[in-house]
């Protein structure tokens, strides 16, 4: 017993409870800020920028920091493989970073009013995480960019909740209180961040978008701390 030694019970000293005892591995809360994982693909550099204001948001609130990661294309020639590490930009993702993360934000370009094919596939590929529960209760959102206006950026947000609510992830969108959710004429939408890039305009985040997606940013990091308080 923890009160005793071998030459019997010391007096007038309490046990001490698991709980007060010191971990030898164990560093101070303090140090170890909450990943929150930003998971993106892009193909033409517009959903990468507004991932980056995304982590901007992250970063921006105590005891959390954004981890970058991206998917690898998917080819119809499937014998032919990705290299191990994209030339440039963010690690390609890993499931590690999954089970590891204490949130999540997911973005992808729109094809046809759903996600790319290189994010579904890589989210095809987490059933063991499903199995095991491991992003259930989880905070998550979602953000995406068209080359048109009306070109699909709700659905596309859409679709890429169903998967994360069937891991049992707790959705994070955008409010009302936001004021340039009333005002935009570019991206930004009550169901999460989005950026529109028309083709050969050179058009970079606006500026509403990118308080729309720092803001989001924000949001997911504040939800990730107070989930695991």
């Amino acid at each position: 017993m923890l009160a005793c030694c071998r030459h019997g019970p010391r007096p007038n000293r309490a046990a001490p409870r698991l709980s007060q005892l010191p971990s030898p591995t164990a560093a101070p809360a303090a140090d170890r800020p909450v990943d929150i994982l930003v998971l993106y693909y892009s193909r033409n550099g517009a959903t990468r920028a507004l991932a980056d204001c995304i982590a901007q948001g992250i970063d921006a609130v105590p005891g959390t920091a954004a981890r970058l990661r991206t998917v690898p294309p998917v080819s119809a020639t499937v014998e032919v493989a990705a290299p191990p590490v994209p030339p440039s930009g963010a690690p390609y993702a890993e499931l590690v970073d999954l089970e590891q993360c204490g949130g999540l934000a997911l973005g992808s370009p729109t094809r046809f009013g759903n996600m790319a094919a290189p994010m579904k596939h890589f989210l095809d590929s987490t059933s063991t995480l499903w199995l095991s529960g491991a992003l259930a209760g989880k905070p998550a959102a979602v953000f995406t960019s068209t080359s048109s206006l009306h070109g699909g950026q709700e659905a596309t947000l859409l679709s890429m909740m169903l998967p994360l609510l069937h891991q049992g992830m707790l959705l994070v969108g955008l409010p009302y209180t936001e004021p340039d959710l009333t005002t935009t004429r570019s991206g930004g939408t009550p169901y999460g961040a989005s950026h529109y890039a028309p083709h050969n305009a050179g058009r970079g985040v606006t500026d509403e978008e990118r308080r729309l997606a720092v803001a989001l940013g924000r949001r997911l990091a504040q939800a990730a701390l107070k989930l695991g308080a």
